[in-house]
């Protein structure tokens, strides 16, 4: 059995962490994400829920077991904060 991140640390994922990262400082939208993120965080559970729920409909637009990766992570203990690093921390800060 492959560790809880697996599915979010492969070079896929490491590519869309990076440009969805880049998307967000480039906009200034990240500490408007960070706040959103902090204030989601006792909702997490119930995201990865609705991922669950939504995956066939999302399906159209990216692929299912990428959802399935996402909700897996997010039902689980700090999984929010995993989301969190990948998504707040570019390549340029400091892994402390």
């Amino acid at each position: 059995m492959e560790p809880i991140n697996a599915p979010l640390t492969d070079e896929r994922w490491s590519r869309r962490w990076e440009q969805w990262s880049g998307d967000l400082r480039r906009l200034r939208l990240d500490g408007v994400v960070d706040a959103l993120l902090d204030a989601g965080a006792p909702l997490a559970p119930l995201g990865a829920h609705l991922l669950w729920i939504a995956q066939p409909a999302l399906g159209l637009f990216v692929p299912r077991d990428d959802v399935a990766a996402l909700a897996r992570v997010l039902e689980q203990p700090g999984g929010l904060e995993q989301v969190r690093h990948h998504l707040l921390m570019g390549p340029d800060d400091d892994d402390e």
